[in-house]
């Protein structure tokens, strides 16, 4: 399982850190919907995610990776619902946080997209 800041040197990687805010979701919690609004994205560091389409688990992601990117980068609405399926601990960006460090850090711009073409060829 990788991480969405394996190709980030450390100051990226901390500055990606610094621009989002940490929290942590309890277990059971849904901070994504199937057909919402692409608002939010979050990175996540500790517990685990079900990606669910249709109330069937398609995926699941761990500490590192990457929530609801796909549907800011691709400009579409949500195409899955998230379930902490454990306490997750999370940094949370808004739409606009994440857009501006797409535009700062090519190489986080880059890791973004590849992990939104790699899920949209889920869908």
């Amino acid at each position: 399982m990788s991480s969405i800041f394996d190709s980030l040197t450390p100051s990226e990687t901390q500055r990606v850190r610094l621009a989002g805010t940490p929290l942590k979701l309890p277990e059971g919690w849904s901070p994504i919907g199937e057909q919402t609004p692409a608002d939010k994205a979050y990175i996540l560091t500790s517990g685990e995610v079900s990606v669910r389409r249709d109330g069937t688990e398609i995926a699941r992601l761990g500490a590192g990776q990457v929530m609801g990117e796909a549907a800011i980068v691709n400009r579409t609405l949500r195409t899955a619902t998230l379930v902490a399926l454990t306490p997750l601990e999370v940094i949370h960006f808004t739409k606009e946080r994440l857009e501006e460090l797409m535009a700062d850090i090519p190489a986080f711009a880059q890791a973004l997209d590849d992990a939104a073409r790699e899920r949209h060829g889920d869908a």
